[in-house]
């Protein structure tokens, strides 16, 4: 494998942007993505911005139809990073706790687990039921990280931009990837870094 490759699964819960966002911030790392974006994830994508289906899905390096589960992505035998799920539904979420997937996305999640490679999802959710809290146990339980898009009040965000940066940066942190987008705590933003990251921090602390 000559480039490296990650998928991603786009659901149907609010934050629609953080899948688009890391979309742009892999190409930008070279990384081969694999998008996945299911029928719940189109509604939000009309009520949340102005994107077409054609629009997101020229971003990534591969387009897979939500409900095509003979796709390369969903054996085991296709090489990759991981996977991350931005936003993470709490459907999906349930899908992907219990292997009971109905589509693309749970049927990646669930290889990733099974290959012991690193998926994860972006939770978008509150307040969150017991059900929900459960979910997240099992998951982190077979091995996959739950990183909701928390903001980082220190870096001292400017817009909501800076925000989803931050978050995603953080996220691709996970896989050893460094997107430049986060601001770490007692550090100075590296040369080269983008805008999002250079946050001026008065007074933290």
């Amino acid at each position: 494998m000559n480039r490296q490759r990650m998928v991603v699964g786009i659901s149907g819960a609010s934050g629609f942007i953080y899948g688009v966002r890391l979309l742009e911030l892999l190409a930008e790392l070279n990384i081969e993505s694999h998008l996945i974006i299911s029928r719940a994830a189109l509604l939000t994508m009309a009520h949340e911005t102005d994107y077409k289906l054609a629009d997101v899905s020229a971003l990534a390096s591969h387009y897979h139809r939500a409900d095509d589960v003979a796709a390369g992505i969903a054996s085991g035998s296709f090489r990759c990073l991981g996977m991350v799920v931005a936003p993470c539904s709490m459907r999906t979420l349930a899908e992907i706790a219990t292997g009971t997937s109905s589509g693309l996305i749970g049927r990646a999640a669930d290889v990733t687990l099974k290959e012991r490679r690193t998926l994860v999802l972006m939770a978008r959710e509150t307040p969150l039921t017991l059900a929900h809290l459960r979910n997240m146990t099992a998951v982190t339980e077979m091995g996959g990280i739950i990183a909701p898009p928390v903001p980082a009040f220190y870096a001292r965000p400017q817009n909501l931009s800076q925000m989803v940066d931050h978050s995603l940066g953080r996220v691709l942190d996970l896989f050893g990837l460094d997107a430049g987008t986060t601001l770490r705590w007692g550090e100075a933003p590296k040369p080269g870094a983008s805008d999002e990251a250079k946050v001026v921090r008065r007074g933290v602390g």
